[in-house]
């Protein structure tokens, strides 16, 4: 018993020896340092066309023409159909006809009255023949007005039978052919939906629309802020758009506010073909919408490795002027798997550890040199 108490001893002493001989753990350290953040917010909505216009016969006839190609850009003001205008041609005709009559009764009313009212103040002049002409003259004028009003809505029943395009953008298809009767009761003939710019509605959560206020309130509010969408494939679109309305109702349902920006959307270079350009945004498309700072704020990035996490929090252990490390828990600000940016608990020019953390213990010294690779800290992308 006493021989393997000893020995016990004598290999604790080495071991306690071997420790010594080694010194502290060696690690990597990196240097906090502050790096621009462009502090981003990601949101799920649709696009939205600027204007749509839905097309409606607002007269009644057999439709004769379609002049447009379906799915192609018509310009505003572009002639898009035309219905039978013989029946409204006519009908101009026969109310024309009525005000050339009515004015001619006019016009011999008026020379009634002037002779009657010359005669007046002569023995052959009555006063009850100035009336009546005076009265004449009046109904005609009255007859002339009613009938000059009715030869108005002719006309304008007559333009009716041609549908311009009311605004620029790209038609869809008609939904009544060539031939066919059309009335007001016949519904959409075609829509029309403007192209650029273009609408991008998301909704946003009350308490991040609070968020954003008092974010951006000193930095200038909506302007401050920029729009960017990713479309459906991945790809992050190279227009970018602004905050133009805010509405004023919360979704009770959802507990969200509907946001609208506007982003330009222009044909894509050298994609002319025969239906027109093509562009990168369609109505009603399905996007992601990041709101985007305008100007990058300063904020103190480390590598993200050297982040750890525990029930308390995110911590990283940080070597103090004697040597030693120590943990100290950490607010991130938006972070990348690359990199982390600190909102607080670090100060530029700390030293973080990033190798050799398996190591460490709280309050033990350590040997701190350069980490040999030290990840980028660029500034997150969305």
């Amino acid at each position: 018993m006493r021989r393997q108490l000893v020995l016990i001893l004598f290999t604790l002493a080495l071991q306690a020896g071997a420790a010594a001989a080694q010194g502290p753990p060696a690690v990597g350290v990196v240097t906090a340092q502050e790096k621009p953040l462009t502090e981003t917010n990601q949101f799920i909505g649709r696009i939205q066309a600027e204007k749509r216009v839905n097309l409606v016969a607002r007269v009644t006839g057999f439709l004769e023409n379609r002049y447009f190609t379906e799915g192609t850009e018509v310009k505003e003001g572009q002639l898009l159909y035309r219905i039978e205008q013989g029946p409204y041609q006519a009908d101009v005709q026969a109310k024309q006809a009525a005000v050339d009559q009515l004015q001619a009764e006019l016009t011999n009313a008026k020379l009634t009255l002037e002779r009657a009212k010359a005669l007046l103040n002569t023995p052959a002049g009555q006063q009850s023949t100035y009336d009546a002409a005076l009265a004449s003259e009046q109904s005609y004028a009255a007859q002339v007005l009613g009938a000059e009003a009715q030869l108005k809505q002719a006309q304008i029943n007559l333009s009716y039978t041609e549908i311009h395009a009311p605004i620029a953008g790209k038609i869809g298809s008609t939904n009544i052919n060539v031939g066919n009767l059309v009335q007001l009761s016949s519904g959409t003939l075609a829509t029309i939906v403007s192209q650029d710019p273009m609408y991008v509605i998301f909704p946003v959560p009350v308490r991040t629309i609070f968020q954003l206020r008092q974010r951006y309130a000193q930095k200038g509010g909506a302007r401050a802020v920029l729009i960017k969408i990713q479309l459906p494939t991945g790809q992050i679109y190279d227009q970018t758009g602004h905050v133009d309305f805010v509405n004023n109702t919360v979704n009770q349902e959802t507990e969200t506010i509907l946001v609208r920006g506007t982003i330009p959307n222009p044909p894509l270079p050298h994609t002319s073909v025969e239906h027109g350009p093509i562009r990168e945004l369609f109505d009603a498309q399905f996007v992601t919408v990041f709101l985007e700072a305008a100007e990058p704020v300063m904020r103190v990035a480390i590598p993200r490795a050297a982040v750890l996490s525990d029930q308390q929090g995110n911590y990283v252990y940080v070597v103090n002027a004697q040597n030693k490390a120590e943990i100290r828990y950490v607010q991130l600000a938006q972070s990348t798997p690359e990199t982390a940016f600190i909102k607080s608990g670090l100060g530029e020019g700390e030293r973080v550890i990033l190798e050799g953390l398996q190591r460490v213990r709280p309050g033990q010294e350590v040997a701190p040199a350069p980490a040999s690779a030290q990840p980028s800290t660029a500034a997150p992308v969305p």
